[in-house]
């Protein structure tokens, strides 16, 4: 390593200051054009596309009987394969959440400005086994109200306004 280090110090040529103000260096300005794909899978990709249609799906393992959320093609407890699809319900209780005053961008809340803080929340949802549940937001409800158990359900976007995403549920509001 040594050896090659003193190599190149003995071919490089060391720029001036001077040699860059008067533009004798040239600098080249590089924007990558970088392009992405994403794969959802069988599970996610079917678990989307049912949310597209105002459904929640989940996988069953017929071994150890659990129904899991989001779906998953392999049981992490049982090292098997999953074995049937389950559609869900739409509605389930609260596990956990937070009052946020930070939104999804990582940027403050305007509170100040009349913005209410958001909720994040772990839903369990019903049909699921307990403990399986999918992150979202909740709403139409008093932050400062909220409780592990409340009754919650989901509130979808229009049919027509749908593309197969989590936030084809706008948010989750408690059920009177």
């Amino acid at each position: 390593m040594e050896i090659m280090e003193k190599d190149v110090a003995k071919t490089a040529t060391k720029l001036k200051t001077q040699q860059i103000l008067e533009g004798k260096v040239l600098s080249v300005k590089w924007e990558p054009n970088l392009k992405y794909a994403w794969d959802n899978g069988p599970a996610l990709g079917r678990y989307l596309a049912e949310l597209k249609n105002g459904r929640i799906i989940a996988k069953k393992c017929n071994k150890c009987h659990r129904i899991m959320i989001p779906p998953r093609m392999f049981c992490e407890l049982c090292w098997r394969p999953t074995d049937e699809w389950v559609f869900v319900k739409d509605t389930g209780i609260v596990n956990t959440w937070v009052v946020s005053y930070v939104d999804w961008k990582a940027g403050r809340l305007d509170i100040k400005g009349g913005v209410r803080p958001i909720t994040p929340a772990v839903i369990e949802i019903d049909g699921a086994s307990k403990g399986m549940g999918i992150l979202h937001l909740l709403d139409e409800v008093d932050p400062w109200k909220i409780y592990r158990g409340m009754r919650v359900k989901a509130v979808w976007k229009p049919a027509e306004e749908r593309i197969g995403a989590i936030t084809d549920i706008k948010y989750f509001k408690p059920i009177e």
